[in-house]
């Protein structure tokens, strides 16, 4: 959980290191802050949706057998190919 708060808090500073670049007018700081923004919303949803992943295996065991199963089959079946 301290993962997505900490995120969440680079994503606001990204946030507000755009704001003051496109206040002062420069465009280093508008790049930076724009990248470190969206570089934590992705590293948050990623989380998010680990977490999602791994409370759906933990509620239904068989099923993320099975998942598992299938995509090792398919990367097997990729890997294997000439």
């Amino acid at each position: 959980m301290s993962g997505k708060i900490e995120d969440t808090v680079k994503e606001l500073a990204g946030a507000a290191e755009q704001q003051w670049g496109e206040a002062t007018d420069s465009p280093r700081h508008r790049v930076r802050g724009a990248a470190r923004r969206y570089s934590n919303q992705a590293s948050y949803a990623a989380r998010d949706a680990a977490d999602c992943i791994k409370d759906q295996v933990q509620s239904n065991p068989l099923a993320g057998l099975a998942v598992a199963g299938a995509v090792g089959v398919v990367i097997g079946f990729l890997l294997g190919r000439k």
